[in-house]
């Protein structure tokens, strides 16, 4: 059965579309959600995920720059999304905010996602018009 078929895990499936994420809601946790609901949509995802190598030491393996976005989604009807996650609180890096400038700049669709944009990440990625 095709993952847009299946009913959505995590967060997702605990919670309804209509609803907002908690806003205490961690990183991964937000992530989870964000994949889920992409899956559900139809997207293909890509997310590098991070290793522990010891309690304490985490490694995320890539080849480039660092700072490149948390997520890409490819939909082929609805385009390329780079889109980076964090928290409230959290804040983009001097590497992040330059994979930013430089994907914007490129023309590419690019999107710093929080908890708070919930709806509007629902909106994207179901197709709808902004």
């Amino acid at each position: 059965m095709p993952i847009r078929n299946r009913p959505p895990a995590g967060w997702l499936g605990r919670m309804s579309t209509r609803n907002p994420i908690p806003s205490n809601i961690d990183e991964k946790a937000f992530m989870a959600a964000v994949l889920d609901l992409s899956a559900w949509f139809g997207w293909r995802r890509f997310h590098p995920r991070t290793v522990q190598l010891m309690k304490g030491a985490h490694l995320t393996p890539y080849i480039g720059e660092a700072g490149f976005p948390d997520l890409v989604l490819v939909h082929r009807n609805r385009g390329v999304i780079f889109a980076e996650l964090k928290t409230h609180r959290g804040r983009l890096t001097p590497q992040q905010e330059l994979w930013r400038a430089d994907l914007e700049a490129a023309g590419a669709e690019y999107y710093l996602w929080r908890p708070a944009d919930w709806h509007d990440i629902q909106k994207r990625l179901r197709g709808e018009s902004e």
